[in-house]
């Protein structure tokens, strides 16, 4: 995920990019859209702001955002537990995770630099730079995958830090933008699309929209009201490929859902597309 818009009230930042507007809903009727079965409901923190979530050899991390409140944590998905975490500066605006060659990388919202944190101990190693907004961080196991809240996700080699291509992400031949957290899912590029509750199901090589996961509903409609106005919109996807686990949450969110992976399974023509060769 990355972000929030904190234009509501004292607690919400103002997104600065040109094209970071809330996208026109229900996007287009041709495109699939799932809603999910609930397996499970796990406790969440809800101070936290979540930025980011993924599972990393069966441990559950977590990125929250705000200055004075963002950083890494490492939660017991049982219980909701932090069971340790470490802190960006207080100046720092924490944003989305992934982690990859044993090493967790963060990005930031406005500072244009990520960090980088040793995946066991915590500690950091290395920061890099990067242009524009950090929102949403991800990895295919090979690449670092960077959403800035437009419709555009840049791939990054970690190597160097390097952009190596732009994914420019449709739908109806039309540019989707407000891209946040992200999450690669049995080869599919997916991503929350902020204040929508929509998760997006993109087509790593062509940056088209195959799918939708709809999401709103998972809360109960008065506690979506009560959260929405502090921020607290979907956001965090965590996919475990080894137990096809699949987790999602959002800011201030009171759970942490299991869902029925196994029924979110890519179509056939999903599959065709995204072993495209790459443009």
């Amino acid at each position: 995920m990355l972000g929030a818009l904190l234009a509501i009230g004292a607690f919400l930042p103002q997104r600065d990019n040109a094209d970071a507007s809330t996208p026109r809903v229900p996007f287009s009727p041709a495109t699939p859209r799932l809603v999910p079965r609930v397996v499970a409901r796990l406790p969440h923190d809800t101070t936290a702001f979540t930025q980011g979530l993924l599972v990393s050899h069966g441990r559950l991390l977590e990125s929250t955002g705000l200055e004075g409140h963002s950083g890494v944590r490492e939660v017991d998905v049982a219980t909701g537990r932090v069971l340790r975490r470490a802190d960006l500066p207080s100046t720092e605006f924490g944003e989305g995770i992934a982690a990859l060659g044993g090493r967790i990388y963060q990005v930031t919202w406005k500072s244009h630099r990520g960090y980088v944190l040793d995946a066991r101990t915590f500690a950091p190693v290395d920061s890099f730079p990067y242009d524009g907004e950090g929102w949403g961080l991800t990895t295919d196991g090979a690449l670092l995958y960077l959403s800035d809240g437009t419709s555009r996700i840049r791939v990054i080699d970690p190597d160097g830090y390097r952009v190596v291509r732009t994914i420019r992400v449709t739908e109806a031949e039309q540019p989707v933008n407000m891209l946040n957290e992200l999450e690669w899912v049995r080869g599919e590029l997916w991503a929350n699309v902020y204040w929508t509750g929509l998760i997006a199901r993109i087509d790593p090589a062509r940056g088209r929209i195959v799918g939708w996961i709809d999401v709103r509903r998972l809360l109960p409609d008065d506690e979506t009201q009560r959260l929405e106005p502090r921020g607290g919109v979907a956001n965090g996807i965590a996919y475990d490929s080894s137990t096809a686990r699949l987790l999602v949450t959002g800011k201030y969110w009171p759970f942490v859902f299991q869902l029925d992976s196994a029924a979110l399974r890519p179509t056939r023509a999903t599959a065709r597309a995204s072993s495209a060769p790459r443009e």
